[in-house]
């Protein structure tokens, strides 16, 4: 059986970052997980003396708190400082910048939207800098019974699906007399949703790898389902199951963006052995 790898896969540039602040930090501990794969963040603890810290108000003057690659509510930042917490802001460029846009746009009288998970982390801080407040939908569907002023501004979350993004653009679009849509869904989001729409196309078998709560690993599994429906969502080698891959001639795998190479070595690895 031939194995190929995603022609992109794995860390993005805002989770390499997040990890280098992380080991130049040692003796520190991240409010919520820096990243979304627990096997690192384990790693970090257990090599760097990084810990992980639920609940910010746990932090003591002279701590040290690194903030979560997906970023945290714009009070709670302050609150952090202003309780004489040592903070090292470790928030992915690309989800600062939809931060930025929601507080603008907001200040500016337009309603904004942002197309995302309300639940997840990023969303949560995103949301907290539109000064106005800010309406989250997950579906066309959703905005069915919205009411909103003539202008409004779009964000999407940086791991979402373009088409589905586009979805919410045309239907808002020739319903209100200004939209402004912004493009925040990240370049390694593209890439490598793109690089499995690609690989999914031609393998009998398909091994996603990443955090079970990482949205960006979950739309890389729900494109390859799309055309693989022998498509695993995995996150580390113990969860292969060999007869994943009986009669099989093809396995293509790819990677989150929260996913270290170590991870995904070690899963070709096992692949490997069970095949031969």
């Amino acid at each position: 059986m031939k194995i190929e790898l995603a022609e992109n896969y794995g860390f993005c540039f805002g989770v390499k970052r997040a990890i280098k602040i992380a080991e130049e930090n040692t003796n520190a501990a991240t409010y919520g997980p820096l990243i979304h794969n627990s096997k690192e963040i384990a790693r970090l603890d257990k090599d760097f003396k990084v810990g992980l810290v639920e609940d910010f108000q746990t932090f003591k003057p002279g701590d040290k708190a690194i903030v979560r690659t997906h970023g945290i509510v714009k009070d709670e930042l302050a609150q952090l400082k202003e309780n004489g917490i040592e903070v090292v802001d470790a928030t992915c460029p690309f989800v600062t910048k939809p931060q930025e846009i929601a507080q603008e746009m907001s200040e500016k009288g337009y309603d904004v939207v942002i197309f995302g998970d309300e639940s997840h982390p990023e969303i949560k801080g995103v949301k907290s800098y539109a000064t106005h407040g800010a309406t989250v939908v997950t579906s066309v569907e959703e905005l069915h019974d919205l009411k909103f002023h003539e202008r409004i501004a779009l964000i999407a979350q940086t791991t979402r699906k373009v088409e589905d993004y586009m979805e919410i653009a045309n239907y808002l679009i020739p319903r209100h007399k200004e939209v402004r849509i912004f493009n925040t869904i990240c370049n390694a989001t593209f890439e490598n949703q793109e690089a499995v729409r690609k690989l999914s196309k031609k393998a009998d078998v398909m091994i996603i790898i990443g955090g079970k709560n990482s949205s960006n690993t979950k739309q890389l599994f729900n494109i390859s389902y799309e055309n693989c429906p022998n498509s695993y969502h995995i996150e580390d080698e113990n969860e292969l199951e060999s007869e994943w891959f009986l009669n099989k001639k093809h396995c293509g795998v790819t990677a989150g963006a929260s996913t270290p190479d170590w991870i995904i070595q070690n899963v070709i690895n096992s692949i490997e052995k069970s095949i031969n």
